[in-house]
């Protein structure tokens, strides 16, 4: 049996979630899952542990297709932007340290 060769990679990353928050109740923290394209960076697919497919689907919207090596202001920016929920923050943090994770991993620097 050959394996495929796979161009991409997947990050996991994990943040608190907000006490009080639906997320807090059901998961304790927030996960972050990236499917990064190795040769360009980009996110090629995410998940998140959000409750409902909806926020899943947008959150998806909102990062697809970024190049996670690159400096992350403008993906948060457009999170604050368009993700008004109490879970923003952790958001963030666990999409921060799957890029910090990513690039110690890969040596993308």
């Amino acid at each position: 049996m050959t394996l495929e060769k796979l161009n991409t990679i997947l990050v996991t990353a994990y943040a608190k979630a907000p006490q009080g928050s639906s997320m807090y109740e059901i998961y304790k923290h927030a996960g972050i899952v990236l499917e990064i394209d190795t040769t360009s960076h980009e996110i090629v697919d995410a998940e998140f542990t959000f409750i409902t497919n909806l926020a899943q689907n947008f959150f998806q919207k909102l990062i697809i297709g970024y190049d996670i090596s690159v400096d992350l202001t403008p993906l948060i920016k457009r999170i604050e932007q368009h993700y008004l929920a109490p879970s923003s923050d952790s958001v963030i943090v666990a999409l921060k340290s799957a890029q910090k994770r990513y690039m110690e991993k890969t040596n993308s620097k």
